[in-house]
């Protein structure tokens, strides 16, 4: 045997045949998840195995379903609706309120008066205005109760139910028949009630509807009479203590002498502080007379000095002055004319201006005189002025000795400003309390928008629905069971619960391998032994369950032949393999072989002819079963049944592709429907089968012949990556093309061993040194 690997230098280029199809890196294991559970495909065909176990279900609930509508009394539901608003208006609204808006009812106060329709009050009182104590429907204990009762009453297993009252029993029945709910976020509440009766359920609907109206009603009226009744109480109480308040304001004023009196401004004061303003205004008058006429004798005085007496408003307006001031103007009058004939000193003359000296004399006398008066008005003045000054000073004595007993006064008074307005609120609440006592002087805050009516069909039972859903429900449960089953046996069951091929189409069990498996006829013939117990499968992995839940039946047994044409049959199962191959050796080197987890694998390349691959394919799988869990691909060859190519593409589930060859652990996958230029377009899928693989089995043992397909390079390469070691069966010389190309096409892809597994016979011919590397 050989192996040949490369030589430190890395190797050149892929061939063209392969370019582009092997990874450069080899991908890990871990990268993909092992497919498990039923494909889609095998539902169908596991449930028309099972039918039987999913139709006698079905139909038993039909027939059940059935009756059950037929024979169930049919039970009636009405419904009221009221819509919940507040209905006072302004005429009825309280005074204080008139000019409120009025706020919208909110959510909870909905959900709030939910709870008021169902509470038992009202509903005690609707079981009375119903009869229904003597409703068969809702109180069955009419007639006592039945014979079974009794008897679980007598030996203590349950309460004996004549004990309760008789309405506390109809409560029970009355609350489940009851359904009272808000119609989405709107503020209608809708009242349902069920009855085998129709007219009972409407008749219901609307009584409730109304006690629910009149409890509203009721409740306001209840409200304003409690508010009268405890305001008429108080008034009486309230009306001594103002008379008392009152009373101490009267007697603390007259006792302190603040009898008060109304003020110019219309508000009222007490008398000593009305006389002191009026004393202040009349010394502010006299000051002002005193500084005017002072001022007015000063300024006439200066007129006078300045010969300007005549400017004076007081001395021109003076009668005397103004005849003096006329007789003047006669006199200058005639001076002039007599002083254009006589000269200055003609007594004519002189006469005439001692006339009217004596005028203009008489004229500064009465201005003097006008002086005069105004500053003794000016004196007369100061001397009012003085005595108001007094009189203000001791009136202010008398007014600063009654701000203490004043205060008091306003303490007392503002008490009795307040009994006195708590009275008046007091009294008009009253007055509005007593006018909404009347029965119908508060309308309810709900109003009925629309009346139960008679219904014409029953609620319950729904005859179609009913049977629709229990049918199509036990159905799916049924369905569902059988697959539960055969998820927990781990793939499609036959029917005594054992692994079978999903497909119709079963091949011989006994077959060594399936179509594209089978030797030659002067190959290699199955030796025909019984299997060797498997060993333990993990219960998790569905690829073991699969391979090892198969139908071990009796093998068939093998065709006769002639016993001339009929080679002797080898130890290792088949006819001259360890005789033609190094065979211990290759188990030895590949049993050596390290991984990092999962099964191992080995890609078996052959470059001879396929009954050769088979042989050696055949025997080196079965020696590796006989103490492991061993499986073999085919990746180049096909057949009439799924394989490899159909689990990768997702048309089909281990379970179908698994075939186990007669005599041997050994299980078997061929190549499928698909053509190998599926494994090249779906990489990631045949990864992530070699790793489900890896799970369930320990050898994993991948066979292609180099050259049928044009795929054939590609595809090893392809393969090779995903491998642990790969075999390359050749008896070519270490220097041959052929065995050279597929070494590097083993090495470029990552293999970390590539083995040469060859014929025993002479020495080859010594390989060259550049590219290989010859070891034992």
């Amino acid at each position: 045997m050989l192996r040949v690997a490369p030589v430190a230098d890395p190797p050149g280029s892929l061939p063209p045949s392969i370019a582009g199809s092997a990874a450069p890196d080899r991908p890990s294991r871990q990268d993909y998840s092992a497919r498990e559970g039923i494909a889609l495909g095998d539902v169908g065909r596991l449930l028309k195995r099972r039918w039987l176990a999913v139709t006698v279900p079905t139909l038993a609930a039909l027939v059940l379903s059935v009756a059950f509508v037929q024979l169930v009394p049919p039970r009636y539901t009405a419904e009221s609706k009221l819509l919940l608003e507040s209905r006072d208006s302004a005429l009825t609204r309280p005074q204080q309120e008139r000019g409120d808006v009025v706020l919208p009812i909110d959510e909870q106060a909905v959900a709030s008066q939910v709870q008021v329709v169902m509470s038992r009050d009202l509903a005690r009182e609707a079981i009375k205005r119903l009869g229904l104590l003597g409703n068969r429907e809702f109180n069955p204990l009419i007639d006592g109760p039945n014979p079974v009762e009794q008897v679980l009453a007598l030996l203590g297993l349950v309460r004996n139910p004549l004990e309760r009252e008789a309405e506390d029993r109809v409560l029970d029945t009355y609350f489940k028949n009851l359904l009272v709910y808000p119609a989405g976020k709107s503020r209608i509440l809708t009242i349902e009630f069920r009855a085998r009766d129709p007219e009972l359920a409407a008749r219901a609907a609307n009584t409730i509807a109304d006690l629910y109206l009149s409890s509203l009603a009721a409740a306001k009226v209840d409200t304003a009479r409690f508010a009268s009744t405890w305001l008429g109480t108080n008034i009486e109480a309230l009306r001594s203590r103002v008379a008392e308040a009152e009373a101490k304001v009267e007697t603390f004023r007259s006792k302190n002498g603040l009898i008060g009196g109304v003020s110019g401004t219309g508000t009222s004061q007490p008398i000593g502080t009305q006389q002191l303003t009026e004393l202040s205004t009349q010394l502010t008058q006299a000051r002002a007379a005193q500084a005017d006429a002072a001022a007015k004798a000063k300024l006439i005085r200066d007129l006078i000095k300045d010969g300007r007496a005549f400017e004076i408003p007081d001395v021109a307006n003076n009668e005397l002055i103004r005849r003096l001031v006329e007789q003047r103007i006669t006199l200058r009058a005639q001076l002039a004319l007599e002083s254009r004939t006589l000269l200055p000193q003609h007594p004519r003359i002189k006469e005439l201006n001692a006339q009217l000296g004596d005028l203009e004399g008489q004229i500064r006398s009465a201005a003097d005189r006008t002086v005069r008066t105004l500053e003794n008005d000016a004196r007369i003045a100061g001397s009012r002025v003085e005595s108001l000054q007094a009189a203000v000073d001791g009136q202010r004595e008398v007014v600063a000795k009654g701000n203490t007993s004043e205060v008091q006064l306003r303490a007392l008074e503002r008490e009795a400003k307040v009994q006195r307005e708590q009275l008046e609120s007091y009294l008009a609440r009253y007055r509005e309390a007593a006018a909404r006592d009347a029965e119908s002087a508060a309308p309810a805050d709900a109003r009925v928008v629309s009346r139960a009516v008679v219904p014409d069909l029953p609620s319950f039972p729904k005859k179609l629905p009913i049977v629709a859903c229990a049918t199509v429900l036990v159905f799916l449960l049924a369905a569902g069971l059988v697959l539960a089953r055969s998820l927990i046996a781990g793939g499609p069951d036959d029917r005594e619960g054992r692994r079978r091929p999903a497909r119709p189409q079963d091949l011989d069990d006994a077959q060594p391998f399936e179509r594209g498996f089978s030797p030659s006829p002067a190959g290699l013939r199955p030796v025909a032994e019984q299997a060797e117990p498997a060993g333990d499968i993990p219960a998790n992995d569905p690829v073991a369950r699969a391979a090892e839940q198969e139908p071990a039946g009796p093998a068939s047994a093998p065709v006769e032949e002639p016993a001339a044409a009929r080679p002797a049959i080898g130890p290792d199962g088949f006819t001259g393999v360890a005789e033609r191959y190094a065979f211990d050796a290759l188990i030895t080197r590949i049993s050596a072989i390290e991984t990092a987890g999962g099964g191992r694998r080995i890609l078996l390349v052959g470059t001879g002819t396929d009954e050769d691959l088979d042989t050696l394919s055949a025997a080196l799988g079965r020696r590796l079963a006989r103490d492991s869990r061993a499986v073999i691909l085919r990746l180049d060859r096909g057949g009439d049944h799924p394989g490899l190519t159909d689990i990768v593409a997702g048309e089909a589930a281990f379970g179908e592709a698994l075939r186990r060859d007669a005599g041997s652990r050994l299980h078997l996958i061929g190549r499928g429907f698909g053509e190998p230029a599926l494994l090249l377009e779906e990489r990631q899928g045949l990864g992530i089968a070699l790793d489900a693989l890896g799970q369930a089995y320990d050898w994993i043992l991948c066979c292609l012949n180099d050259g049928p397909h044009p795929e054939a390079r590609a595809l090893i390469g392809l393969a090779a990556a995903w491998m642990d070691a790969v075999v390359i069966a050749s008896n070519a010389a270490p220097d041959d093309a052929g065995l050279v190309a597929l070494f590097e096409i083993a090495e470029a892809a990552g293999a970390p061993d590539v083995i040469v597994a060859r014929e025993e016979g002479p020495p080859p011919v010594a390989m060259p040194a550049y590219p290989l590397r010859r070891s034992a």
